[in-house]
């Protein structure tokens, strides 16, 4: 398949490449139309020349696995994750608005909107959690705010599997991820919690650290906290 900024207009699978909408590390996304059922969706592709990474390929694999394993409306829905011509791809809901960040970069966001933004991502968090699934990369940029005002948490390419919450056979993963051996460092600088820095063993309290990191962020128009560690 022809490298991934070319892509528009082709076809992926029974998808069709409509225009670009972004780029990042784990791969670039464009809007596309699902030839099946009619309808947009957002297509992430792994670039063809990084697709040959097996960290990077883990990672790509690993945030659809932990994000389709999630039902909820404050997490981006996955509908598939497949290959075409040797180049991974995955499909997930297309979301109309703008991410945390932008909406930050604007100005402080009035407490009363901020609160209720923090109630959805705190609400997606723990139906993570309860899954004993840690997002460990909870930023700005990893939380879409749509049109009608609903945040949805993005990205789990970090995220770590651990014992689900209350050990219950019900709320047992389906799902299992490699663990990150102890003193590898994961995350962005500004929203790692204390143990994220160190390199010690991460749980859903270093996702709890993050969160109250980003309503600050977004009660102060965008100012940071920094933290000491001993």
């Amino acid at each position: 398949m022809a490298e991934s900024d070319t892509l528009t207009g082709q076809t992926i699978s029974h998808y069709r490449i409509l225009e670009k909408l972004g780029s990042g590390g784990m791969g670039e996304v464009y809007r596309a139309q699902d030839l099946h059922l009619r309808r947009d969706v957002a297509i992430k592709v792994l670039p063809t020349a990084v697709s040959s990474d097996p960290d990077r390929l883990r990672r790509f694999q690993q945030e659809a696995t932990a994000a389709a394993a999630l039902n909820h409306p404050n997490i981006l829905v996955v509908f598939e994750l497949g290959t075409h011509e040797s180049t991974p791809f995955l499909v997930a809901e297309l979301l109309e608005g703008e991410t945390l960040r932008e909406h930050i970069k604007r100005g402080r966001i009035p407490a009363r909107k901020a609160i209720e933004y923090a109630q959805h991502i705190a609400s997606g968090l723990a139906a993570a959690h309860e899954r004993g699934i840690v997002h460990r990369d909870l930023k700005p940029e990893n939380l879409f705010v749509t049109n009608n005002g609903q945040v949805k948490i993005l990205d789990f390419g970090l995220a770590k599997l651990t014992e689900p919450e209350h050990g219950s056979a019900e709320n047992a993963p389906t799902i299992s991820f490699d663990g990150t051996a102890p003193g590898i460092v994961m995350g962005t600088v500004g929203y790692m919690s204390p143990e994220q820095v160190r390199g010690n063993v991460a749980d859903h309290r270093s996702d709890l650290f993050s969160f109250g990191a980003i309503l600050y962020e977004m009660l102060s128009a965008g100012g940071h906290f920094r933290v000491r560690l001993p």
